[in-house]
């Protein structure tokens, strides 16, 4: 199984809206870089509570990575549908 194709594994098991995730790929000489997007509500799922899901997430893509170094990025878009909350929101 592909780095890819891992992380798109455990992110659709955790995610309320799974086909709402989007998993790219870039890969360098040494290092392989993994992108996630996700809905805005499952942000806090795939996060966890004070990281803890993401950075376990980020251990596993380690280890299955080998000799290259494995960087998982989180992408939030707060695009159509986002329900951003915090400071300066009109909600």
């Amino acid at each position: 199984m592909d780095a890819e194709a891992l992380v798109a594994f455990m992110v659709k098991g955790l995610a309320a809206h799974p086909d709402e995730v989007r998993v790219n790929k870039v890969e360098g000489e040494a290092v392989i870089m993994v992108e996630l997007s996700v809905h805005p509500d499952d942000v806090g799922r795939v996060i966890g509570a004070n990281g803890r899901t993401i950075r376990a997430m980020r251990q596993i893509l380690f280890a299955a990575t080998g000799k290259r170094k494995a960087v998982l990025e989180l992408l939030n878009s707060h695009g159509p549908g986002s329900r951003r909350r915090g400071k300066g929101s009109e909600e």
